[in-house]
């Protein structure tokens, strides 16, 4: 007889509606979503309601502690996500978390460790992972194809893309802006590319120059009066093997693309770009673009989900580990240090 698992969810909003909960029930008949946790009781309970969900908790240690659960998925702010995750750890559970994985280092250390002392997944919603134009690119850069990949540039840029929902503009609730929403899915793309190499020094900037007035919003009004956090992050990481890496991130730019997103690789035998995909490579004396025929389309927030149960099922590691959310944390916490002084922070 196959394990059956039950899920609970920490979180009723968009995030969990629509990437989480779904996922998971539309896995097959060995994982159960048996609870759905919130801070406001009755979106709970719509949540449950609309997705058949047995139990709704306005709190989730109490939904930790009462369902016997075997996963959970953390679909919260994130200046909750350490306390929800090393709970949740404590109680047992396996925990796909959503980025960022906290808001500190010190916060990303905590819940590695719990997930090491536990002996339970860990794992991040860095879904860009599981697109085909990453996971073919990966292939490619583990056969040799790219070489040693010794510089890097990465960015996601929106014209007028302050979100205009949820708590994504406050920085006392999501400790950061552009960095840690939208920008976190390239730079954690780059370092996956890269092997995730130890950084060294991260030199960086940040800007509130149009969030905090009024004007175009392409994802909906913003509270403009309390917008709190940065709308661009510009970064120079350099890693302890000798690469470096270039960053960009914005909620809001002039810039001519209403949204943009790319890496770009360059080894020594190789480079490529990522969004499009394109490999650039000298065979036989020759200048070679290459580009795939066909790339299948897919829901990247399922195969995220499928792979978590998997990893669980098969006792293996996640795509995403918790040492490497420790990783991206110190980087964009050095980011943050170094807009602030001016300085570039080693690590």
């Amino acid at each position: 007889m196959s394990k059956q698992l039950r899920i609970g969810i920490i979180g009723a909003g968009d995030i969990a509606r629509n990437a989480h909960i779904p996922n998971y029930q539309n896995y097959g008949e060995d994982v159960h979503v048996v609870a759905v946790a919130n801070h406001n009781k009755e979106k709970a309970i719509q949540c449950a309601d609309t997705f058949s969900i047995p139990y709704a908790y306005e709190d989730y240690q109490s939904m930790l502690e009462e369902m016997s659960l075997d996963a959970v998925s953390i679909c919260t702010p994130n200046k909750f996500h350490a306390d929800q995750a090393i709970a949740s750890l404590q109680a047992g559970c396996h925990v796909l978390c959503e980025k960022p994985p906290a808001i500190s280092k010190k916060e990303a250390e905590n819940m590695a460790q719990e997930a090491e002392r536990a002996g339970k997944i860990l794992t991040y919603g860095f879904h860009f992972r599981y697109t085909p134009e990453v996971e073919t690119l990966k292939k490619f850069i583990d056969a040799g194809e790219l070489g040693e990949i010794y510089a890097s540039r990465a960015h996601y840029n929106r014209r007028r893309g302050i979100p205009g929902w949820g708590v994504f503009t406050n920085r006392e609730l999501q400790g950061g802006g552009t960095l840690i929403d939208n920008g976190v899915h390239m730079l954690d793309t780059v370092l996956y590319l890269m092997g995730y190499p130890e950084p060294k020094t991260v030199l960086g900037a940040t800007y509130q120059k149009i969030g905090n007035r009024p004007g175009v919003g392409l994802l909906g009004e913003w509270d403009y009066e309390n917008f709190s956090v940065e709308d661009m992050a510009r970064g120079m990481i350099t890693f302890t093997n000798g690469a470096s890496l270039t960053f960009e991130s914005t909620f809001a730019a002039n810039v001519e693309e209403t949204s943009s997103k790319n890496v770009t690789l360059m080894g020594d035998q190789g480079g490529a770009d990522l969004f499009p995909l394109k490999i650039y490579q000298e065979k036989h004396d020759t200048l070679l673009d290459s580009t795939p025929a066909y790339l299948e389309k897919r829901d990247v927030y399922q195969h995220q989900v499928h792979h978590f149960i998997d990893s669980i099922m098969h006792d293996s590691q996640p795509l995403s580990t918790a040492r490497e959310g420790v990783i991206i944390q110190a980087i964009m916490e050095a980011l943050y240090e170094s807009a602030k002084t001016g300085e570039a922070v080693n690590l």
